[in-house]
């Protein structure tokens, strides 16, 4: 199957013709692009010296709210020394530091100068957010990610001390069960996210549950409302 080349339209293939998860090429970065996108089960991933690349996997790593799994050694440490968590405070500083603060067995990123601007952008229109874990005043770990509808699309995370990262996905799974969302969308299945508790489903099985979710009333608001909470 091919590999397609995006114009200026604003289309996408059907994603059922991703040739080993790899869609399209090309095209921008635009809100109104991104948005089409991600509601279309489709994300860009590529590195810094390659063309845009859309992707949308045979198989996704999905994740109800409210069924996150942490380890008992992980819930007794947050339990310790909690973190004070905020959400939408320092969006551009946790997609900053997700970009490069490094990571073993990884070299470089795939969230170039490019990708950064576009999501914040997507933060500014209201549709992508931080969840971020402080102590001391410090930001020490966190995540972001894209809300459509009842979907969450987690986009990437970083860690400066031990449980930082954890504590800010416990918090958001926590804030996405309380508020009615149906899906939490970690991409690329891989051993990490099944020990959170990710299920690895088929691509068509992922669409329809996105289907479902983007129909999900959830309620609207900033999220920096929901800031100043200790995690557990």
């Amino acid at each position: 199957m091919p590999v397609f080349r995006l114009r200026r339209e604003l289309v996408f293939p059907d994603p059922a013709q991703a040739e080993e998860g790899l869609l399209a090429v090309g095209g921008d970065l635009s809100l109104p692009r991104l948005l089409l996108a991600y509601g279309s089960g489709i994300f860009p991933w590529y590195g810094e010296e390659d063309p845009i690349l859309w992707w949308s996997p045979e198989t996704r790593a999905v994740l109800r709210p409210g069924q996150l799994h942490l380890s008992a050694r992980t819930r007794r440490s947050l339990r310790r020394r909690p973190f004070e968590i905020r959400f939408d405070s320092a969006f551009e500083a946790v997609i900053a530091a997700c970009a490069t603060v490094p990571r073993p067995g990884q070299e470089g990123t795939w969230i170039t100068p490019e990708m950064r601007a576009a999501y914040v952008d997507l933060h500014r229109a209201g549709h992508a957010h931080s969840v971020e874990a402080w102590r001391e005043g410090e930001l020490r770990g966190g995540l972001y990610g894209v809300a459509l509808g009842g979907a969450f699309f987690g986009e990437s995370m970083f860690s400066l001390e031990p449980e930082a990262s954890r504590a800010a996905l416990q918090a958001l799974d926590a804030r996405l069960a309380a508020r009615g969302f149906t899906l939490i969308d970690g991409q690329l299945p891989h051993e990490g996210l099944a020990g959170y508790g990710f299920q690895a489903v088929p691509r068509a099985q992922f669409l329809q549950q996105l289907a479902e979710a983007l129909r999900t009333q959830v309620p609207g608001g900033s999220w920096a409302l929901d800031r100043d909470v200790n995690c557990h």
